[in-house]
């Protein structure tokens, strides 16, 4: 019987990614994104390649979608392994300009879905009487904060933050919890970051923000899917068994802690 694994926010991105790879460790996975229609398009992609996949629609920031995305993995599947924590959004700022608007929509996705998302995993771990993998989405920006980014890395404060407490709550049901913190990718979320920070700068051109944080780089290249995808799988899998509370870096040589 195989492995199964949840990835939100896997339609496009790094959890596109960490799903590829999980599907290729041996798991069926359940691919989930709140846009439709990119998710049916990698779905049909991950089936044409023979993969074992389902896809759920849903908005991690509500916890009835994410119980119901548990439920629909049992359903078709039997059972569950491991949950991944994916989903997020960004947001770049001045911090005098962050809004009510800004704060609630990041807040709401990039740390209630991880606290709804863990509690709906952990629910079904414990009823199952197994153990479980809880893995959730951190960031460099988890670690330190970055200018034009306070709302999006209070996020990942906050995500850190659940990870901690969560992983020694859940210990005794032999439930871990870990957090992977990717660094620069480029990805559409960094194109978007890129961006508005050319909007918010006199100086800076296109590409030129992106370049600037990937420079600092100890490896000198910018990071893939794949990197982050290697460290999940192996998060994901029974050598990690006795790791949990952890918000461990994937950056290449960036931010050390």
């Amino acid at each position: 019987m195989s492995k199964v694994a949840i990835v939100t926010g896997s339609a496009g991105g790094l959890g596109k990614g960490i799903a590829e790879r999980l599907c290729k460790d041996g798991f069926s996975v359940v691919l989930h994104d709140i846009n439709e229609a990119v998710l049916n398009e990698t779905a049909a992609e991950f089936e044409k390649n023979n993969l074992s996949v389902i896809s759920v629609k849903g908005d991690v920031s509500k916890r009835e979608d994410q119980f119901n995305l548990v439920q629909e993995a049992v359903d078709k599947f039997g059972h569950l392994d491991v949950f991944v924590n994916n989903a997020g959004v960004e947001a770049v700022s001045p911090f005098l300009e962050i809004t009510e608007e800004q704060l609630n929509k990041l807040f709401h996705i990039n740390v209630n879905g991880v606290v709804f998302g863990t509690q709906a995993a952990a629910t079904q771990f414990i009823k199952q009487g197994t153990k479980g993998k809880i893995i959730n989405a951190c960031s460099i920006a988890g670690h330190e904060s970055y200018e034009m980014l306070g709302t999006y890395s209070a996020t990942k404060h906050a995500v850190k933050s659940v990870t901690h407490a969560a992983a020694k709550e859940l210990a005794q049901h032999k439930i871990t919890v870990n957090a992977y913190c990717p660094g620069v990718a480029k990805t559409k979320m960094w194109d978007r970051i890129d961006e508005e920070m050319v909007k918010q700068s006199d100086d800076l051109k296109p590409g030129e923000a992106f370049a600037q944080f990937s420079a600092d780089i100890a490896l000198k290249r910018y990071q893939t899917p794949e990197d982050v995808a290697n460290l999940v799988s192996f998060l994901a899998s029974d050598d990690a068994d006795y790791i949990t509370g952890q918000a461990i870096i994937t950056d290449g040589g960036l931010v050390y802690r």
